[in-house]
């Protein structure tokens, strides 16, 4: 029985088989890297086949995901060489466009793009996907049914895939969350209050969200009254450029995403 192969045992590559696991996907995972350690803490905890020769790895595949840095994606293309035979590829490397991707491999190989969430692990990821022309309806079920098994699938033409790949990170949640938990431990809060104030703000605030009924625009003005203390929190964060500075932040990525493509 042909495997979904995994090249590539970094991060990604671990949320992935945990979620898969999770899920009880019962295809062979297999995972090559170069790095014996990583395979072998891979089959340790999530029963993998721990691949190490690369082209034993690519034979066995019936999905192929390249989870490697984008700098080293034309490198490890280039190491596989021309495949023979049909197959369905699917790139997770950020930045790097189907253009590029097709012309590695030969044309018996068929392209997708996924971008899917650490948060897969869970089971709640979001996972955003572009599907290259020349996949079969059949591969292109397989590539949406293998990562719905993680979270929702969400398909984004290719040249809004880096946007949203900048905008849907769970970084933006992490990074949110660490830096009102470090505020209010400056403003007297211990630790361990500061973490659950700031949890109840930014997780309980979104569920409410995405669950309820009301707009966002009259959630917002719900929770900031006029003259109270929300409002003034909000108020002196717009004037001190938060709005700005998140725009800022997603162009730099957006900027990365395009360095990227050049490699």
């Amino acid at each position: 029985m042909k495997a979904t192969v995994f090249l590539g045992g970094g991060r990604i590559t671990s949320a992935l088989v945990a979620g898969l696991r999770l899920a009880h996907y019962r295809q062979p995972i297999v995972v090559h890297d170069r790095h014996l350690g990583k395979l072998r803490q891979l089959k340790r905890l999530y029963g993998v086949i721990a691949e190490a020769d690369l082209h034993r790895a690519v034979e066995s595949a019936r999905i192929l995901i390249i989870a490697v840095r984008p700098d080293s994606v034309r490198e490890l293309l280039e190491e596989i060489g021309p495949i023979g035979r049909p197959l369905t590829a699917v790139s997770l490397a950020a930045g790097i466009p189907l253009a590029v991707l097709k012309a590695r491999l030969g044309p018996s190989v068929c392209w997708a793009r996924a971008m899917p969430s650490p948060v897969c692990r869970s089971g709640r990821g979001l996972t955003a996907l572009t599907l290259g022309r020349g996949l079969s309806l059949s591969a292109r079920e397989e590539v949406r049914d293998l990562f719905s098994r993680v979270g929702a699938v969400l398909e984004i033409p290719e040249k809004r895939f880096d946007a949203f790949t900048v905008t849907y990170s769970s970084s933006h949640g992490y990074h949110a969350l660490a830096a009102l938990i470090h505020a209010a431990e400056r403003i007297g809060l211990d630790r361990k209050r500061a973490r659950v104030a700031a949890a109840h703000a930014l997780a309980d605030g979104i569920v409410g969200w995405r669950e309820g009924t009301l707009p966002l625009e009259e959630l917002l003005r719900e929770a900031a009254t006029p003259g109270g203390i929300a409002a003034a929190v909000m108020n002196e964060l717009d004037r001190a450029g938060y709005q700005r500075i998140v725009v800022r932040g997603l162009h730099a990525g957006m900027k990365q995403a395009r360095k990227n493509a050049r490699r």
